[in-house]
């Protein structure tokens, strides 16, 4: 490493380095001599030390180090004598750690020791920091033990470091060692010390830490606030969330905003909506809560009104409320209201950089409309993984499995690398296209060209392809082959394919393994009572039937959607809730007569 930097300062013009050289200390050293009231020799010095820092300073800054390594000019600054202080050794740090340099990072750690600045905090900590940003962990924890009396700032990274690593026993434990040497924390080392009881998901050291703040008088901020709402959430317990949220009085924005975040990751969107009701300050992250809760939950309808609320508010939504109401639309199937927000983000240029064109893409292919999605594919600035993925997947959903491919090879083509989302996308055009040897072939290609292990969905996306094609044995022998558990859905698209071609034998063990898997589902008994019947094994079909009705197994109700005026009308079987029940009825009466 330390050859490749002194061939790259070789190949430099030596005028960048003019400042730093000897003749010119000794120039000003003779002026001083000539001239009592010159600089000293040692102000000078002191001045090419804070232009040798400053140069340093601005590769960190700028994260510009393959042009001009940091440890180039640390090194040169050494042959001009220069010696360095402690801002040099941080400046360093922090540009290597832009660049992920391990190995100058080490040579720096080695300088740091053999001038003396090992026992200063600061360096420490900038050390400290480098490993943890590198990942090595034990390499920070041996900065941190060789300190003879750390401070507390070094505590606290060290503590801040297990917990950035999800190691959060580790950072209580040395929490519990600080405190047995007498150190006490202050706001940032406490937070620090929740988030990791949070990680841990301990309910009952989430509630010690807390009664320790209580005890110790440290003041709690707003951040230590959220902090503790947000780790009894983690912990499971949204009661004792809310309850100290009510106990608190510093609740800012950001403490209401964890709050109602907390009671929406716990379900509870009643909670939540009081909260944001209540809320004399909203912002923009309020509404977005909000918007992500009810869309996550299905509830889309109120998704979609939350945003049309915040639209006319004086909140101009950003991306990730965007990103919420297009997911919305997506899943909801509301093509005019995603459509209206399409055009509202033309409208205010709010997709410069072609950022929300993959969530675009996805709410067009979702919503029907897969020549909009095509469109504006085409158009996009911006061909990343997610933008290939969401046309690719798109066209499959429409059946449209040999374009698919070809955007594939193209994808491929732009030296972009699919992901496993990609491939699920992939393989299920395939098995709309009923393109059984490409689909073998992709499936293989997973693990031995692009690296991706094949998950559930990828031997789900097979199994339904053999079964479209009628290779049953060998989609049976794909699904006792997985590495997982087979679920519902392998197992029932399986039994369907049995179904389609009245194979008796593989469906009755399709079927008794869905049976294994949700007793209480029919739908398994209904496919295989239409087997039996089938091949006039009526007794046994009979025997099914009766035995769903003596058990009052009832499937699932089918449901049905039309989006008129921006809204969007379910129907279930037999459903006659809707507020315009009577006059759909009397419609459809008034159509069927005129099509007799």
């Amino acid at each position: 490493m330390r050859a490749c930097i002194q061939q790259r300062f070789h190949q430099l013009p030596h005028t960048r380095f003019s400042f730093l050289h000897p003749p010119r200390i000794h120039a000003y050293t003779v002026a001083n001599v000539e001239n009592p009231s010159a600089p000293s020799r040692e102000d000078y010095a002191y001045a090419n030390v804070f232009l040798w820092n400053t140069m340093i300073r601005k590769q960190a800054k700028n994260g510009d180090i393959t042009r001009d390594p940091p440890l180039l000019y640390y090194i040169q600054g050494l042959r001009t004598g220069l010696r360095p202080n402690g801002q040099t050794f941080m400046y360093l740090l922090k540009a290597l750690v832009c660049g992920k340099n391990v190995n100058e990072g080490v040579e720096v750690h080695a300088s740091v020791v053999r001038t003396g600045f090992a026992s200063s905090e600061f360096v420490s900590g900038a050390l400290l920091g480098f490993y943890v940003a590198n990942g090595f962990i034990g390499k920070a924890r041996q900065v941190f033990d060789e300190m003879p009396q750390p401070g507390l700032v070094l505590w606290t990274l060290m503590i801040r470091a297990y917990v950035c690593l999800t190691l959060p026993g580790e950072a209580l434990e040395l929490f519990r060692t600080m405190r047995g040497v007498g150190m006490m924390p202050d706001m940032v080392a406490v937070a620090t010390v929740v988030s990791a009881s949070g990680l841990l998901g301990d309910l009952g050291v989430a509630k010690t830490i807390h009664c320790f703040i209580e005890k110790s008088g440290v003041e709690v901020d707003a951040f230590v606030s959220s902090t503790l709402i947000n780790t009894y959430g983690e912990c499971g317990s949204l009661t004792d969330a809310y309850r100290f949220f009510r106990e608190t009085a510093m609740k800012n924005t950001v403490v209401w905003n964890t709050m109602i975040h907390q009671s929406l990751e716990h379900n509870n969107l009643e909670l939540g909506k009081q909260l944001f009701d209540s809320m004399l300050e909203r912002d923009v992250a309020s509404w977005n809560s909000m918007i992500r809760g009810f869309a996550n939950v299905g509830q889309y309808e109120e998704a979609l009104a939350l945003f049309h609320d915040m639209e006319i508010s004086a909140f101009r939504p950003n991306t990730l409320t965007l990103l919420s109401t297009l997911s919305a639309c997506a899943s909801h199937g509301a093509l005019e209201a995603g459509a209206w927000i399409h055009s509202y983000v033309n409208n205010n240029d709010l997709n410069r950089d072609g950022s929300l064109d993959s969530s675009l893409i996805d709410m067009y292919s979702k919503c029907g409309d897969i020549g909009k999605a095509i469109q504006i594919f085409e158009e996009s600035p911006r061909r990343d993984l997610f933008t290939w993925t969401s046309i690719i997947c798109g066209l499959a959903m429409h059946g449209h499995g040999k374009k698919a491919l070809c955007y594939f090879s193209e994808m491929n083509e732009s030296q972009v690398s699919p992901d496993e989302v990609t491939m699920v996308g992939v393989l299920s055009a395939c098995a709309h296209a009923g393109l059984i040897e490409q689909g073998r072939r992709y499936f293989q290609s997973m693990e031995k060209v692009f690296g991706l292990v094949p998950k559930i969905e990828h031997y789900g996306c097979m199994v339904d392809l053999l079964g479209r094609m009628g290779c049953l044995k060998e989609a049976y022998d794909l699904i006792m082959g997985m590495p997982m558990e087979a679920n519902e859905i392998i197992w029932g698209s399986f039994l369907s394919a049995c179904r389609v071609y009245n194979n008796v034998e593989l469906g009755e063990v399709a079927a008794r393994r869905l049976l294994e898997l949700d007793p209480c589902d029919p739908w398994g008994r209904v496919m295989l009572s239409s087997i039996y019947a089938e091949e006039a094994k009526y007794d046994r079909s009979m025997g099914l039937r009766k035995e769903i009705k003596e058990k009052g197994l009832k499937k699932s109700p089918g449901c049905s959607s039309i989006e008129v005026n921006g809204s969007v009308h379910g129907f279930l079987v037999e459903d006659n809730s809707h507020p315009c029940y009577n006059e759909i009825n009397s419609m459809l009466e008034k159509i069927e007569k005129l099509m007799n």
